[in-house]
């Protein structure tokens, strides 16, 4: 499988109708074996975090397989606008 940061957003944008979401791959030499991702979504609101993150995974279920760290964050779209105003 094929992985890519940009592979990962556009099916992170469409599985949970993201509003943003920022990918980087952050393997050493660039092999998409390690992921970082921040998720603003609707769908986050009023979930504690532990089920965001399934949330994230369960879009991401096949691409976990095959990926070795995975670093997530997961925020409603009024947390993103609160944390953008820092």
């Amino acid at each position: 499988m094929e992985l890519s940061a940009e592979y990962l957003r556009e099916k992170l944008q469409r599985g949970l109708e993201a509003e943003h979401v920022e990918v980087e791959d952050t393997t050493p030499s660039r092999c998409a074996a390690s992921f970082r991702v921040l998720v603003v979504s609707s769908k986050f609101q009023g979930k504690p975090l532990l089920q965001r993150h399934r949330l994230v995974n369960s879009c991401l279920e096949e691409e976990l397989r095959h990926i070795h760290a995975f670093e997530q964050k997961t925020l409603t779209p009024e947390q993103w606008d609160k944390e953008r105003q820092k």
